[in-house]
């Protein structure tokens, strides 16, 4: 499981973009990958998994 920070999340549009605290490597999330509601500068745990464009964080959930 990694953990990382909201950088930007578009409510209307229902993706935005998670910055790992390891890697700072930013993952795209959509919103059908979330568990709770996340808005920006939240801190989240989440997992990886390829999705068309690359990696995409999936079971995103606040820390």
């Amino acid at each position: 499981m990694n953990t990382g920070i909201v950088k930007f999340f578009n409510d209307s549009k229902g993706f935005g973009f998670i910055k790992d605290n390891q890697s700072n490597t930013e993952y795209f999330v959509h919103v059908s990958g979330l568990v709770d509601e996340v808005y920006e500068n939240d801190e989240v745990t989440f997992d990886l998994k390829e999705g068309k464009k690359g990696l995409n964080a999936v079971n995103v959930k606040r820390a």
